[in-house]
């Protein structure tokens, strides 16, 4: 038997067919099929045969270089991802060379913009070929940056698009990531603003904002607000004064402002029809028993004004530990509502995601074992999930009467049809885009060359 070849946890592969001269894996004995990151995936029918058309952005972090693909379809499967959603991928089967040695493996077609690698090459790729010493990389060779870069550099597109400014607190959460990989895709110049460094001269005659240093911030476009709760009132400040500029701002500062206000997006909800869990309001202690009756008694929910990913959300489930919870946080002057819990969801929610007045991605939340509530972001599973026509209609009216462009519109259903939750204003992208594997950050961007009318030039 041909003596094998030791690899590392990390090596450079290329895919001659698929015109990848180089993309780097992880290589992964735990995973039994190799993935590689595929973007706008469609299936065609060629002379009777299947095949799937793809993108993959071989280049970590930069998704304006694109490579083109085509290949026969092999199979369809249910793959289980490492974060509990489970997808339906394309397989196909191509010739791959790692390290000099050429060798047909299956590939699934996987959104992997979340992950460190665009591709994974797993353990039935290297049967009875390498061993892997996982304390060594790149074992059957390496490239350094100005090598790699020639092997794209035909692909890379000069910046002659809009001016955007990306307004938030963290470059390297996975949405922040994201939009700004769609927007340099399209040609566009993004640039991160961080919203502590960000500052403003207010005058009638030049008013300005100013970053970090004093740099005056001219000739931006549109600015993508996503503003965290704890800095709300700055973020919007500045969305304003934005705005006074003649700066498009996707989601306005007032548009944010009222959904982040629980209490009064419920008011305008019911105020417009829309169906919402009973909720109840009071700030005396003394109308604690009369408001857990009015929404229908034990159990139920009850939720901090300005709570958001769940927390500051929790259940009561019977009367007496339901006053005890509304007397404590009102003892701490929090403002709280009351809701009635919906028995027959089961913990589970639906995640509408609404861009210029459609829903472009949906997904059904579950939520651990023994909770009542989902959240992905406290270990809740998601996976794609057909809405009605009636939960369509109601997240796109949701988002309309916030007037928000973007927004996660959470629906539960009920016995009495489908019920709203909240609508978010800055809503996360990771979970969806894994789940759906549909590229929402660029319909993001589309929207704002929409509302500009910007043309994407040739």
């Amino acid at each position: 038997m041909e003596k094998q070849k030791i690899i590392g946890s990390e090596e450079w592969c290329s895919f001659e067919k698929l015109q990848i001269p180089a993309i780097k894996a992880r290589i992964d004995s735990g995973a039994k099929t190799s993935s590689i990151q595929a973007s706008n995936i469609k299936r065609v029918v060629r002379q009777g045969v299947a095949w799937v058309d793809f993108e993959v952005n071989p280049v970590q972090d930069n998704r304006s270089v694109t490579v083109h693909c085509s290949a026969k379809i092999v199979d369809t499967r249910n793959i289980k991802s490492s974060s509990g959603n489970t997808q339906k991928r394309y397989v196909i089967r191509t010739p791959m060379n790692i390290g000099g040695q050429t060798f047909e493996i299956e590939l699934t077609l996987a959104n992997r913009d979340s992950m460190e690698y665009r591709m994974l090459l797993g353990r039935e790729a290297m049967d009875n070929r390498f061993l892997v010493d996982p304390s060594k990389n790149f074992l059957a060779g390496d490239y350094d940056d100005p090598t790699f870069h020639d092997f794209y550099k035909h692909l890379y597109q000069e910046k002659s698009g809009l001016r955007i400014a990306l307004l938030a607190t963290n470059p390297n959460l996975y949405s922040n990531k994201r939009l700004i990989e769609a927007a340099e895709a399209r040609g566009h110049e993004i640039q991160f603003l961080n919203i502590q460094y960000c500052y403003m001269r207010l005058d009638a005659q030049t008013p300005e904002v100013r970053y970090r240093g004093g740099k005056i911030l001219q000739n931006v476009d549109a600015v993508i607000p996503r503003i965290r709760p704890s800095m709300t009132f700055y973020g919007c400040a500045l969305l304003r004064q934005f705005d006074s500029l003649g700066t498009y701002c996707l989601n306005s500062s007032s548009a944010i402002t009222e959904s982040r206000d629980k209490l009064f997006s419920s008011q305008l909800f019911s105020k417009n029809g829309i169906q919402i869990p009973v909720t109840g309001f009071a700030k005396s202690p003394l109308e604690t028993k009369d408001l857990i009756d009015m929404v229908g008694g034990s159990p139920l929910i009850i939720k901090l004004l300005e709570s958001t990913q769940g927390k500051g959300v929790v259940s009561a489930e019977t009367n007496k530990a339901a006053e005890s919870v509304i007397n404590a946080f009102k003892s701490l002057q929090a403002n709280i509502l009351v809701q009635e819990f919906i028995k027959e969801a089961e913990g589970k929610d639906i995640r509408c995601f609404v861009v210029d007045g459609k829903v472009v991605a949906s997904i059904m939340r579950v939520a651990p074992k023994g909770e009542f509530r989902s959240n992905i972001h406290q270990g809740g599973t998601a996976h794609t999930v057909k809405i009605t026509g009636e939960e369509r209609r109601l997240a796109i009216k949701a988002s309309k009467i916030l007037n928000l462009d973007v927004a996660g519109v959470d629906i539960i259903r009920s016995n009495k049809g489908p019920l709203l939750l909240e609508v978010n204003s800055s809503p996360g992208l990771e979970g969806i885009e894994n789940a759906t594997g549909k590229d929402i950050a660029n319909a993001i961007i589309m929207a704002i060359e929409k509302k500009l009318k910007y043309v994407l030039k040739d």
